[in-house]
């Protein structure tokens, strides 16, 4: 088979690909634009991404491709239906970055919650040891223990978030379209009674927009806000609003509707504020995470090599 690495660089020049040799010809780009993945996947039998849209059109001349292997859980940048029409089989991975993306999540609340930002600069810049205090109580900070903490998609990370948040004293309420534990509630009430949320949702067409400016009214204790998720998954206007009108105390975020973020999008002229906290989409990228997800893709290929199903989202 001839394998093609369309963006290396989206994930990770520190990794050994060379294991994908195993099942045949391979060929590794670190990046390449539209135009050179219609021209790439010429002969290419194995596509393995992460960013790279494959539109119907861009696959269209794509003759020879059997196999789409995604280096990611999510797959909305792939055209699952053509590739169902097609036959071309398309594999994601699922729970490689549970742990990394929840590590992420909590350290993002943490940061926001006790103000780390703030007091690192107070010390960073001289004035601690200049102002003569032996210590500088504001802003003031809380503890976690005793906080309701609000889940929105309760999978594999949002559980794995609410058993760290619980080890620090939390209460847990989480929504799901499917309630499966105590914990699960309607949205209208997590959004009302959480001092923090975290959005941990797949993006379908029921997620799309789900926290907009009506759902921010509905948060009574002006929560910490943070986006593990998909950028699309809220109102990114609405929630750089509620940033400046004081609607939310904390927001963090990982993830951007447009990625990178350009220079008019509403964080930019958020994002120097002190209870922002906006990182470059990688909370799933933990080396640990990338290498589990680079061996279950060698275990998606050689499932397909041997006409065994593993991870085939064409079949949902």
């Amino acid at each position: 088979m001839k394998i093609t690495v369309f963006d290396k660089a989206s994930i990770g020049n520190d990794l050994d690909y060379s294991p994908l040799s195993a099942f045949g010809e391979l060929t590794v780009y670190d990046a390449s634009t539209p135009d050179e993945v219609r021209e790439r996947l010429a002969g290419c039998e194995v596509a393995v991404i992460n960013k790279v849209k494959l539109t119907a059109e861009v696959l269209s001349s794509a003759d020879a491709l059997r196999l789409i292997c995604i280096f990611a859980t999510g797959y909305d940048n792939i055209d699952v239906a053509y590739c169902r029409e097609k036959g071309i089989a398309v594999c994601n991975v699922v729970g490689y970055s549970t742990e990394s993306v929840a590590q992420l999540t909590v350290a993002m609340a943490l940061s926001l919650c006790s103000h780390l930002p703030t007091y690192t600069a107070a010390t960073a810049s001289g004035w601690y040891s200049r102002q003569g205090s032996p210590n500088l109580l504001v802003p003031v900070y809380h503890e976690l223990c005793g906080k309701t903490w609000g889940i929105v998609g309760y999978g594999n990370i949002g559980k794995k978030v609410g058993e760290i948040a619980r080890a620090f004293g939390c209460k847990v309420l989480a929504y799901k379209r499917n309630p499966d534990s105590e914990e699960c509630t309607d949205l209208e009430t997590l959004l009302r009674e959480s001092d923090i949320i975290s959005l941990h949702t797949p993006l379908n067409a029921e997620s799309r927009g789900m926290i907009g400016a009506a759902q921010i009214d509905m948060m009574e204790r002006k929560p910490i806000v943070i986006n593990v998720a998909r950028g699309a998954v809220w109102d990114e206007a609405a929630v750089a609003d509620a940033v400046k009108d004081g609607k939310i105390s904390g927001m963090g975020c990982d993830v951007f509707s447009t990625e990178p973020f350009p220079v008019d999008h509403p964080f930019f002229e958020i994002k120097d504020a002190p209870n922002v906290c906006l990182t470059p989409h990688m909370a799933w990228a933990s080396f640990e995470a990338r290498k589990r997800c680079l061996d279950e893709i060698c275990m998606n290929i050689d499932a397909f090599r041997k006409g065994e199903q593993r991870n085939r989202v064409d079949l949902k």
